[in-house]
């Protein structure tokens, strides 16, 4: 399993679905079965024991809402915060300083995947990921028949340029005696291999102010932050499309001249950002 795959599981059975006036009308009816002679008076807004139907039914809401939770709780898919932390305890996973509860459980379905004492791409992923906190993501593949394995890094800083220090603490953390398969040479490196130039012309629209144009280089570098990964393609409708926000009539790209195809072990980032206001347009 991976962990697209645990995001795209069904909801679980288990779970209840709430519904307030079902449970209204259920204890409402267990009432009447054992008090006919009440009928007439139980949906009297002056009958007492309408307003107790109420409150018994809203509090096993309540409780059943609790019981939805102890069984997310107990779940990959649904636990957060420290009951994330016990469930991946058990997988001898744990929370690095600052790491989300989506990073976790993305290391956590890793380890589950490479359970075997190393060597395997799911392991060595997993290991990697679990490094540093500045490692946004990770691969490991052979190269057709070479002995070695090698290892791409993608920053969650830098553009995703894994710096010596980063690629260090995963070098060291993979070639552990109790990680490494004894017959395995890892090779460690960044993923980001492809730094890109952009240049673009902007038309705004007519009443657009020029604040607009003045934060879009910002606005693009954070949805590549944001987007970008491990051998995702730097498109010319990509950049069309992030640099086409409310109030711009028209972007012409420039640069590149063509769609950056690249390999899923590698990764690209932008190097300078040119963008010419062309004037304003309908």
């Amino acid at each position: 399993m991976t962990f697209t795959d645990l995001e795209n599981l069904d909801p679980p059975q288990i779970v209840d679905e709430l519904d307030y006036e079902a449970l209204l009308a259920a204890i409402r009816a267990d009432l009447l079965a054992r008090f006919p002679d009440v009928e007439g008076l139980i949906d009297l807004e002056s009958e007492p024991a309408r307003y107790l139907i109420e409150a018994v039914a809203y509090r096993e809401l309540l409780l059943r809402a609790r019981v939805n939770d102890a069984v997310r709780a107990n779940m990959l898919a649904f636990a957060g915060g420290s009951d994330l932390d016990h469930l991946a305890a058990f997988y001898d996973v744990v929370r690095l300083a600052g790491e989300s509860d989506e990073a976790l459980r993305r290391r956590t379905v890793l380890a589950i995947a490479g359970r075997s004492p190393g060597g395997t791409a799911p392991r060595y992923r997993s290991v990697a990921l679990g490094a540093d906190i500045r490692v946004a993501d990770a691969i490991a593949w052979r190269d057709d028949l070479s002995p070695v394995v090698q290892v791409a890094v993608f920053a969650t800083d830098n553009g995703g340029m894994a710096d010596a220090a980063l690629l260090e603490a995963v070098r060291v953390a993979l070639n552990d005696p109790a990680v490494r398969m004894v017959n395995d040479t890892i090779a460690v490196r960044s993923a980001v291999t492809t730094t890109v130039d952009v240049e673009a012309d902007i038309w705004l629209l007519p009443e657009t102010p020029n604040s607009v144009f003045d934060v879009l280089e910002e606005t693009l570098r954070e949805a590549w932050a944001r987007e970008s990964g491990l051998g995702f393609d730097m498109t010319r409708s990509w950049l069309t499309a992030r640099l086409m926000v409310s109030g711009v009539h028209r972007v012409d790209i420039r640069s590149p001249a063509q769609n950056i195809v690249l390999p899923p072990f590698e990764a690209a980032r932008f190097g300078t950002i040119t963008l010419n206001n062309a004037g304003r347009d309908y």
